[in-house]
């Protein structure tokens, strides 16, 4: 499996493009623009995409979704309770001073116990609300894709519309920290790191 990780967007969000080498399928782990490099990579290594998933609705993971879905021919998916942050992207961008963003156009939704996998490695769903009531990590083996939940030594914030401190807390002490120590974390903005080195270093342990 190889992870190639992009930084796009206004903010800077990391996008993970996961590839399997002997199947040649790919999943694009959110989407912050249209990426001519990530496009690239797919007509260079005769990829095919087979999802684009979302870890939550902020602008900032998803502004990419509708140039990207037509581009890779793939449908984007995100947890149902996030519809409301990708409706308030126009409204949000503007207030940033950027007219003309269209709401990205998302309408497969991920739901507990969902299939999806690339070549023999499943893609499990971890609910993970917090940062967003719709906050979701991708686990493939031994990687997990934590979006804004987790960061290192650091966690998403929650002032936020639809943040909430004690889930995001449960989310990370009680769920992501009882993964496997080895298990790699790619977050959504910001270097990776380990389970095992942020649960001995990460400051929600103070809390």
């Amino acid at each position: 499996m190889i992870i190639k990780t992009y930084v796009a967007g206004p903010i800077q969000a990391n996008n993970y493009l996961v590839i399997d080498e002997e199947s040649k399928e790919a999943v694009l782990i959110d989407c912050s623009e249209r990426k001519q490099e990530i496009l690239d990579e797919v007509k260079n290594q005769q990829l095919k995409v087979k999802y684009i998933l979302l870890t939550h609705g902020h602008f900032d993971h998803a502004l990419g979704v509708n140039d990207m879905q037509k581009e890779l021919n793939a449908p984007a998916f995100v947890n149902k309770f996030d519809i409301p942050q990708l409706e308030s992207t126009s409204s949000i961008m503007s207030a940033f001073g950027i007219q003309g963003a269209a709401n990205p156009a998302v309408t497969h939704f991920i739901e507990s116990g969902a299939d999806f996998s690339i070549g023999k490695h499943k893609i499990n769903i971890l609910e993970t609300p917090g940062h967003t009531e719709g906050g979701v990590c991708y686990l493939i083996d031994d990687k997990l894709f934590s979006g804004d939940t987790l960061f290192y030594e650091s966690v998403g914030r929650t002032d936020l519309m639809g943040g909430d401190f004690k889930k995001l807390h449960n989310s990370v002490v009680n769920i992501l920290f009882n993964l496997d120590q080895n298990t790699t974390v790619y977050p959504g903005h910001g270097s990776s790191t380990t389970i095992g080195y942020e649960k001995n270093n990460n400051e929600i342990i103070n809390y």
